[in-house]
């Protein structure tokens, strides 16, 4: 019996196995959590099925999401980055990873990890949602924007409230999965 998915990842084997192994699982790592951030940055105005599509690019010029090694990153390694082909070159997006990079640590050092922090804004247990049709799930909501509004108060960069509810999803602080998603109770 085929199972039923999340309609948004239907027809595409990438995007399949993201929803099936990735999506909405609770993440609780900060080097999983850099990564997803960074992704989301990439992605605000564009599809998340192209940034999935250049996720192994982005992970080989971009250290292996490795923040410590980011937040050094001089201006020929962003000029580098900015002539690869294999990554989504935006020159304020690759500048904002390198100070998110410095931001993410300062965070981790006030809070002794960023999971920490993250986290605390749903008391560390993850926001289930009943949505029906994923057309109906918010693309931000309150919580969304009071992190958006605190994270850009300590330095951070493309995480508007739309890249931070993505992120919420992705990382599993929301499951917007659709109710009858097989998914939807496994995580």
């Amino acid at each position: 019996m085929e199972k039923h998915r999340c309609g948004w990842c239907l027809g595409d084997p990438l995007y399949e196995v993201y929803h099936d192994t990735e999506w909405g699982v609770p993440v609780r790592d900060d080097a999983t959590l850099f990564e997803f951030l960074i992704l989301e940055t990439f992605q605000a105005g564009l599809s998340w099925i192209t940034i999935l599509r250049k996720r192994e690019n982005f992970r080989k010029a971009f250290d292996g999401f490795d923040y410590k090694v980011i937040a050094q990153y001089d201006q020929q390694k962003v000029d580098e980055l900015l002539q690869d082909p294999g990554i989504i070159r935006n020159k304020l997006k690759v500048h904002a990873t390198v100070s998110n990079a410095k931001a993410f640590m300062e965070v981790q050092q006030e809070f002794g990890s960023f999971s920490a922090y993250i986290w605390g804004f749903v008391d560390g247990q993850p926001i289930k949602n009943a949505i029906e049709h994923y057309k109906k799930a918010p693309a931000t909501t309150a919580l969304s924007d009071a992190i958006s509004k605190d994270l850009k108060k300590r330095g951070f960069k493309f995480v508007g409230s739309t890249v931070i509810y993505a992120h919420m999803q992705a990382t599993g602080m929301v499951n917007d999965h659709e109710i009858h998603c097989f998914r939807y109770d496994e995580v």
